[in-house]
């Protein structure tokens, strides 16, 4: 089944519900500061299987007590679809385990 796109109002909508994600490039973004090293590589991992959970693959960086995400769909030709805002809803929902703000 296509998934559509959604709408840039419908985007912005969403994105009052998820504190620090935003719109750029056409991607919804969001990056972590976390306490150390090891806590974002385990973040990493564990946004990696709710990726695999969801069969939808983000964009996703290990930086320095960071981590960064870009997510889109590609069979939506690029577009921000509800596929996104529910890996990024998920993501948040995990992130304060890890210590990640």
């Amino acid at each position: 089944m296509p998934v559509e796109p959604l709408s840039r109002q419908e985007i912005e909508e969403r994105l009052t519900e998820l504190p620090g994600w935003s719109l750029e490039d056409g991607r919804l973004t969001r990056a972590y500061r976390l306490g150390s090293h090891f806590a974002a590589t385990a973040m990493v991992v564990h946004v990696a299987q709710v990726q695999e959970e969801l069969d939808h693959h983000s964009d996703l960086t290990l930086g320095y007590n960071t981590v960064s995400l870009a997510v889109h769909t590609h069979s939506a030709g690029g577009a921000v679809t509800a596929k996104d805002v529910e890996l990024a809803r998920r993501v948040e929902d995990l992130a304060a385990g890890h210590g990640a703000h």
